[in-house]
């Protein structure tokens, strides 16, 4: 069974639609690693300013592979392709990574 991993990232009011063009703008960056399963950012409706950034993949190893590789790459350095320029202020103020082995699911019938 594959495994799933949930970032929770607390999102003050004002960050939010940053941190949602954000996501936007990386769209089909996590796509294409090898045992990649799925991908949903979960935007709160009441009660909290935590969003939660859902991705499964077929084993703890494709995971890191990818944690090690093409995530590590796109969150180091610089941006904008000029030497010096600093990365965008997080739109996060923290981060909270949750593990999870799927051990039973369904889909719809039909």
């Amino acid at each position: 069974m594959s495994i799933v991993k949930i970032n929770v990232l607390t999102v003050p009011t004002e960050q939010r639609e940053v941190l949602e063009q954000r996501f936007a703008s990386r769209a089909g960056a996590v796509e294409g690693s090898d045992g990649f399963e799925w991908f949903e950012l979960l935007r709160p409706m009441e009660g909290t300013d935590s969003y939660l950034v859902y991705t499964r993949w077929r084993s703890e190893e494709d995971f890191q592979n990818w944690m090690n590789g093409s995530m590590k790459a796109a969150h180091q350095g610089t941006t904008g392709g000029e030497t010096g320029t600093e990365r965008p202020k997080p739109a996060a103020s923290g981060s909270t990574l949750w593990s999870f082995e799927v051990v039973q699911q369904a889909a719809p019938k039909g």
